[in-house]
């Protein structure tokens, strides 16, 4: 289908950009500064710019549709990153990363709703599953290539090549046909706001804690590689942590259909409290590959009967919008997160940010079990539509 190609080719480069964009940042400052906390601090500015601005631009699209936000914000965002690659300054990288991020294009929040008109409704589940098969691989090599070009002999290779991708694939989304047609979805009248409610309340202080995993994850694994002599090993533990995430994703695809959501996201969670546990005593070797892989096959898991519980709790009329919101919170306390691990990576040990990492999933765990009669709309199985719905945000959350 002549849709499908267009669209799946389009969205390659800027969702590789995405793979490559924060540990492009973290090298780069590291690179130019020799202070891990300073590149933690760059990294955790700039998710914490794109979290708080995610819930506006999705409002926004939810509102207006598609076109205007890649027409503006894809070259906006090309021009500063090639600007952070050349800046020297301390202060400048900071601020510029800080930019970045409030300038994020919605690429993956863009691609979503768009196969619903693409291909018909009984080959959705296919596509959604080709397309999961391509954001994972992207997941996958962004880390790996962008390890490899910072490290080389010319280390500004990784972000030129990471501004030409977003430029590349931003571009080719906003002009296909079925962007600037794209109707966003009409809204429930009478419906209350998305933070107004008690089920999207709970989500998003569980969001804060696993944020906040997450962000200490992202930063504190190169400081760990780094120190440790090893900043090699970087992307291959990212690309290890990113396959066994799709294996995780597709697992939960297929049972997804025989358990509720809600009681499929509590038990998994507990898989993922236990395998985290031993994160700390790891060692930038084959015992942190383990524990990344299997984090990342229970973060897959979470993260479809996640989208799942989502999708059965929120109004209609603010799909984009419930991502949003719970970006902006979950993704303000990983920024957080970025920011902190690099100053305690630094000061302390990369160690600690390991060990806080599985204490928050631990109380993000808790939050859940405590909570979960708010969730007890998603304790039935979900229909076909949710599921699907949930298949596809699973792997398209960033940005």
């Amino acid at each position: 289908m002549k849709g499908v190609q267009q669209l799946l080719i389009s969205s390659i480069p800027a969702r590789l950009a995405y793979g490559m964009i924060s540990l492009g940042i973290f090298f780069k400052v590291q690179n130019t500064t020799s202070s891990i906390a300073i590149a933690g601090l760059a990294v955790g500015l700039n998710g914490l710019a794109s979290s708080l601005s995610v819930g506006l631009r999705s409002v926004f699209i939810d509102k207006y549709g598609l076109t205007w936000p890649l027409r503006l914000l894809v070259p906006a965002y090309s021009a500063l990153i090639v600007l952070f690659n050349y800046s020297t300054g301390k202060a400048s990288l900071i601020f510029v990363s800080f930019i970045l991020g409030a300038v994020a294009p919605p690429i993956n929040i863009a691609v979503r709703p768009l196969w619903k008109i693409v291909v018909p409704a009984n080959k959705h589940r296919k596509i959604f599953a080709i397309d999961t098969a391509v954001m994972s691989t992207t997941a996958v090599i962004g880390p790996v290539l962008v390890t490899s070009l910072a490290l080389s002999d010319n280390p500004r290779n990784a972000l030129n090549f990471c501004a030409a991708a977003m430029l590349l694939g931003g571009i080719a989304l906003a002009i296909l046909k079925v962007t600037r047609s794209w109707v966003p979805e009409k809204k429930e009248q009478g419906a209350e706001h998305l933070l107004k409610l008690p089920a999207i309340r709970l989500l998003i202080a569980e969001g804060i804690f696993i944020g906040l995993a997450y962000g200490l994850f992202e930063t504190g694994i190169p400081a760990f590689t780094t120190l440790e002599g090893v900043a090699g090993r970087t992307g291959l533990i990212f690309a290890v942590m990113a396959i066994f995430n799709i294996f995780g994703s597709l697992l939960a695809g297929l049972i997804s259909k025989k358990i509720s959501p809600l009681r499929a996201f509590r038990r998994t969670y507990l898989y993922w409290v236990i395998v985290g546990a031993p994160l700390a005593f790891t060692n930038p070797d084959w015992s942190l590959l383990i524990i990344s892989g299997l984090l990342g096959l229970a973060g897959g898991m979470q993260m479809v009967f996640y989208w799942e519980i989502v999708e059965a709790v929120r109004p209609k009329g603010a799909p984009t919008a419930a991502i949003g919101w719970l970006w902006t919170f979950e993704g303000t306390a990983l920024a957080a997160g970025s920011a902190i691990s690099g100053y305690i990576s630094e000061a302390l040990s990369p160690r600690y940010c390991l060990a806080i990492m599985s204490i928050c999933i631990l109380f993000g765990y808790l939050v859940i079990s405590n909570g979960h009669k708010l969730l007890s709309a998603a304790d039935r199985l979900p229909t076909q539509i949710e599921d699907e719905e949930a298949m596809n945000t699973a792997l398209d959350k960033t940005n």
